[in-house]
């Protein structure tokens, strides 16, 4: 079968500037399909929170992943699943049903697929115990099941002891996971797949991936076990590999700052494998928000195996900062070497500021995501009686930040030009004359989800 699962996973989404976090690199591997054929039973999700785009993309997917076995076990994309292998579907809501039984014919298995429909609690419990029945305990061939998901258990009893018996008489579990309605335990699909967890649960926001995330499992499910496994990874330049635990399978070593080079000899060529690497890795510098981990990451065996790791991102929390006056463009002059003098045209240029320059900063608090700021600044100068005299008013646009949650923004470089003919501080010392003024700030949301109640 080859590589059939590959990720990469930081174990925060969020750590503060300078901080540490551990990533883990896993592989699943299976052996040849013609050697070694399989029994696989898709578990499709079907509840009411699958209605519309998703639906229609899972039935793309589970297609694709049929498809793709058609070819693989016999060489040939024919209309029949070839080499011993079958292929089973259950569907489940709130309760789980056997739409097709344990097959070789595409057609049927494809039938079942297009009659799916929407509608229903979520039972896993009822699909995990109906897939593993459809097993035959008499048959030689490795048995998978794929768990696909969008939602907690609502229905029927608590999966878990339905999933560890099913593994227990040596189904492997697989479990793909759609978290973009925001109701997926993740965890839960971690306790139910076989272990390591990264190397069998694969998560994303995005029905459109599902295609892709079958695809690659059929795919790797078609190719032998790995053998003579290298994987370079190299972080970006905003972190650094601080060391590397002992893998669970093979060795690792340190090849750089922000590199180490992991080494298999062979994982799942007699049986299904998985393997993990957990290393540290800290951030350096002053590069903040949300930052991709490996700047690459390669993949090479001796069967040439496709894999993807992914492209992991953390958030990495240094403020928030904003320029809302940029630096002047500097003018370019240029003088050749055998010149003792050159004349240049440096262009018009408007005056700001016949004296200093006042340049404020201001930190607004707890400022919500997607919402711009309306920012004001009034400045005064004052002489001494006490008395206050206009010296500007600015009001600024603050960008809407798109952080999780609310946060500090840093409103940098407000400048006010101050010049000396203005100078009321009754000294005459020039530039040098001690001047005092008064600031005072205004600030509130732009963006607002108010509408007038109408009659």
């Amino acid at each position: 079968m080859g590589v059939t699962h590959a990720s990469k996973t930081p174990d925060t989404a969020t750590i503060p500037c300078g901080g540490t976090f551990h990533v883990t690199l896993a592989l699943t591997a299976e052996p040849d399909l013609v050697s070694k054929p399989i029994d696989v039973v898709l578990l499709l999700d079907r509840s009411g929170s699958m209605a519309g785009k998703p639906l229609e993309s899972l039935k793309k997917a589970a297609r694709t992943f049929v498809d793709i076995l058609d070819e693989a076990t016999d060489g040939v994309q024919d209309g029949q699943i070839g080499g011993g292998s079958r292929i089973g579907i259950v569907s489940f809501a709130s309760t789980a049903t056997a739409d097709a039984p344990l097959m070789t014919s595409v057609q049927a298995l494809r039938a079942a697929i297009d009659g799916l429909r929407d509608g229903g609690s979520t039972n896993h419990a009822d699909a995990f115990s109906k897939g593993a029945a459809l097993f035959d305990p008499a048959s030689a061939n490795a048995r998978i099941l794929v768990m696909f998901t969008d939602g907690v258990t609502t229905a029927g009893p608590p999966p878990a002891p339905i999933a560890e018996a099913a593994k227990t008489q040596g189904a492997v579990i697989y479990c793909i996971g759609l978290s973009g309605s925001g109701g997926l335990d993740e965890q839960a699909l971690r306790d139910w797949a076989s272990d390591p967890d990264d190397a069998y649960v694969a998560i994303t926001p995005d029905d459109e991936d599902l295609e892709d995330l079958f695809a690659g499992l059929a795919e790797n499910l078609s190719k032998p076990g790995a053998t003579d496994i290298v994987i370079d990874e190299t972080v970006t330049a905003c972190f650094r590999i601080l060391s590397a635990d002992t893998p669970t399978k093979g060795a690792v070593t340190l090849t750089g700052d922000r590199s180490l080079q992991w080494k298999i000899a062979e994982l799942g060529v007699r049986k299904s494998e998985g393997a993990e690497l957990r290393f540290t890795v800290r951030h350096e510098g002053v590069c903040s928000g949300d930052l991709p981990i490996n700047e690459s990451i390669t993949y090479l065996d001796h069967e040439g195996n496709h894999v993807d790791f992914g492209d992991p991102e953390i958030e990495v929390e240094c403020g928030v900062d904003t320029l809302p006056e940029p630096c002047p463009t500097p003018v370019e002059i240029h003088i050749d070497g055998c010149e003792d003098s050159v004349e240049f045209d440096a262009g018009v240029l408007a005056l700001e500021s016949l004296g200093r320059i006042l340049q404020l900063d201001v930190t607004l608090k707890n400022v919500c995501p997607n919402r711009r700021v309306a920012l004001a600044v009034v400045l005064t100068e004052v002489d001494d009686k006490g008395d206050e005299h206009k010296r500007g008013l600015k009001t600024l646009v603050i960008p809407a930040h798109h952080r999780t949650g609310c946060r500090d923004v840093k409103v940098r470089c407000v400048k006010f030009v101050l010049p000396e003919e203005l100078d009321v501080s009754g000294r005459s010392d020039g530039i040098c004359d001690r001047r005092n003024f008064k600031a005072r700030l205004f600030a509130h949301y732009i963006d607002s989800d108010f509408e007038c109640c109408h009659p």
